[in-house]
């Protein structure tokens, strides 16, 4: 199986100059911890994740202007490309689940921006490997589940 067989097809996306604010209540609408961030032209230029909004939130410098500020307040004057990630850790739509499952896991990330020809096509998530795992085990053969379960 590939990428594209498990992909979402359907990306909730943010722009560089949208607010935290923004990305916080996106990801809550669409029910996601990741949103890729595309420039006006609709052109891959980061990820930005719900860690990455906490991690702004709670650095030292932030907690301490906090003060009574609201957080909400304080997420509305920061923009997602100041706490996005630009070093993108992408897949292929051809790339094989395995080959996908072993870059989210060696390089710690817990979605692959599926890109095609330089176009944000879809997002893999470890939720969607999980998903695809709970089904070959309600229908393969133990000895199936034992390959699969054995394969790292």
């Amino acid at each position: 199986m590939t990428v594209r067989d498990l992909m979402s097809r359907q990306v909730a996306t943010i722009q560089p100059s949208e607010s935290c604010l923004d990305a916080v209540v996106r990801m809550q609408r669409v029910r996601s911890r990741h949103l890729p961030v595309v420039n006006r032209e609709g052109a891959l230029v980061g990820i930005v994740t719900d860690r990455d909004v906490r991690h702004h939130l709670f650095s030292r410098r932030v907690f301490e202007s906090l003060g009574s500020t609201r957080v909400d307040v304080l997420l509305d004057g920061v923009h997602v490309a100041e706490v996005m990630s630009t070093s993108l850790v992408t897949a292929t739509p051809d790339m094989s689940l395995i080959e996908a499952a072993a870059t989210m896991r060696a390089q710690k990330v817990g979605a692959l921006p599926v890109v095609e020809q330089g176009r944000l096509v879809g997002i893999l998530t470890e939720t969607d490997l999980l998903r695809h795992a709970v089904r070959l085990d309600a229908t393969c053969p133990p000895e199936c589940a034992e390959i699969v379960v054995a394969y790292p």
